[in-house]
């Protein structure tokens, strides 16, 4: 029975229809994106209700864990695109080993951070940008998230994995439904329960272990095409230098995401704190049409990666047309979207009613909503690179955004319009990061081109070599 559901799914990849392939691996991990990214929604409007400094608490938090998914993304990301590749070349013994050493690494790491993390709390919070007025609040909240540590990077190296193997629906089971609790637990642990800031951080902690937990549930009912085990943990330097290799994009990504968000912070902190806020607030919203792109993204990546090691070329072509397609489409829908609604959308999450935090934050979402097409753009071409193995373009396209278009940006704009510069450095660097993404979108289809011909010139010299031999 577990033989045919792998062999299934390794078809479904393999030979589907590509436009609605794509959409069904895209359509969960959207929804998966969308959950979290509403709980994070959730957790900004309660924590709001206490007050402008606990609001900006919980912008500081932000980057606490996105770098603890640092770690994740590091592995997982790597993984899952080996993991694939290794699939489609029907090498699945290799691919379990791939797993079950990304797993329990990933884990063992996260206890780490989590020991680290909770020996320099105090001056961890500073660091990521608190204000004498919010570090109280933001060390409450990075408490439970660091308990969570471990939980977190794990779940990250399952879902990304658990897609690799065409297994989408169960991924979003798994964080969705740890989202959907967090969502419950907000108002029980914030209000009933009267633990404030903590409680919205012990919230959190909980939902990402119920999240861990459901994902691991396949690889112990064996239901998984791929199989995690401690006794085929091996620690193989070819392997671990894929891994790295191609995760290093999208650890760079939420490494400068990171560095991104901690800069912007610390700049609009020394504004007040009520600028600080406003772009927490502004970044919440923004994550929304950010999961769609993130999320649509990871779900075309395994198909790429898994037609690639199969060498089946033209659906290799097919589906990366096609996501381009949709991610441009849909970025200019969801940026009208948002910019013909930002001010009530704003206003939820500003239940103090201040007038400067409204104002800037609303500057802040209209602006970014012009740079969604190149966010958009940006994502698929980074995840084509990455699903194929090609590391050094996946690079390039993702330290254009929030690297060297973005500190620049950052370092003129406040200079030019203070505070509004702050506001509106992302939404310029990512125009600006057009200059990358065009011409590197333009290239990935001769990289397709080219690889098909070799494949064809050395199907080709087999034949006639074979022919000789006779």
């Amino acid at each position: 029975m577990r033989g045919n559901i792998k062999e299934e799914k390794k078809q479904m990849l393999l030979t589907a229809d590509i436009k609605p392939l794509v959409m069904r691996m895209a359509v969960p991990t959207i929804m998966a994106q969308l959950i979290t990214t509403i709980y994070n929604l959730v957790d900004t409007y309660f924590v709001s209700t206490l007050g402008t400094n606990a609001t900006a608490a919980v912008g500081v938090n932000s980057s606490l864990e996105r770098m603890i998914t640092l770690i994740g993304s590091l592995i997982g990301a790597g993984a899952c695109s080996y993991i694939a590749r290794l699939l489609g070349a029907k090498d699945d013994e290799h691919a379990n080993t791939v797993l079950s050493t990304s797993f329990f690494s990933g884990l063992g790491l996260g206890i780490i951070f989590m020991v680290i993390g909770k020996m320099i709390i105090g001056d961890l919070v500073y660091w990521m940008g608190a204000t004498d007025e919010c570090a109280l609040f933001s060390m409450q909240y990075a408490n439970y998230v660091l308990y969570a540590a471990p939980f977190m990077i794990g779940s990250f190296i399952l879902n990304m994995c658990l897609r690799s193997e065409g297994s989408a629906m169960y991924s979003m089971i798994g964080i969705g439904f740890g989202g959907i609790l967090n969502c419950f637990l907000d108002p029980l642990f914030i209000y009933g329960l009267d633990l404030g800031v903590a409680g919205a951080s012990m919230a959190t902690a909980i939902s990402k272990f119920i999240s861990f937990c459901i994902l691991c549930a396949p690889y112990v009912r064996k239901s998984s095409v791929c199989v995690i085990s401690i006794r085929k943990f091996k620690l193989v330097l070819k392997d671990i230098t894929e891994v790295l290799t191609i995760g290093s994009s999208s650890f760079f990504r939420s490494v400068l995401t990171v560095a991104a968000s901690i800069a912007i912070n610390r700049v609009a902190g020394g504004y007040s704190t009520a600028a600080l806020a406003a772009l927490s607030v502004a970044n919440r919203v923004m994550e929304f049409p950010f999961a769609f792109i993130l999320g649509f993204g990871q779900g075309y990546q395994p198909i790429a990666g898994f037609n690639w090691g199969a060498k089946a070329w033209k659906r290799v072509r097919e589906s990366y047309v096609f996501g381009c397609f949709v991610s441009f489409v849909g970025a200019i829908v969801m940026g009208g979207i948002i910019f013909a609604f930002a001010t009530p959308i704003i206003k939820i999450f500003n239940s103090q009613a201040d007038a400067d935090v409204l104002a800037l934050g609303l500057f802040c979402v209209r602006l970014q909503c012009f740079g969604l097409i190149v966010h958009a753009m940006s994502s698929l071409i980074n995840m084509f690179y990455a699903g194929i193995g090609i590391a050094k373009f996946s690079l390039l396209a993702n330290f254009a955004r929030q690297g060297y278009m973005f500190y620049p940006a950052l370092y003129v704009a406040p200079k030019l319009w203070g505070i509004y510069g702050v506001a509106a450095t992302q939404a310029i660097a990512d125009l600006l990061s057009a200059i990358v993404i065009i011409p590197l979108g333009i290239y990935a289809l001769k990289v397709i081109s080219r690889a098909e011909k070799a494949d064809t010139d050395g199907k080709k010299q087999e034949q006639i070599s074979a022919q000789a031999a006779h």
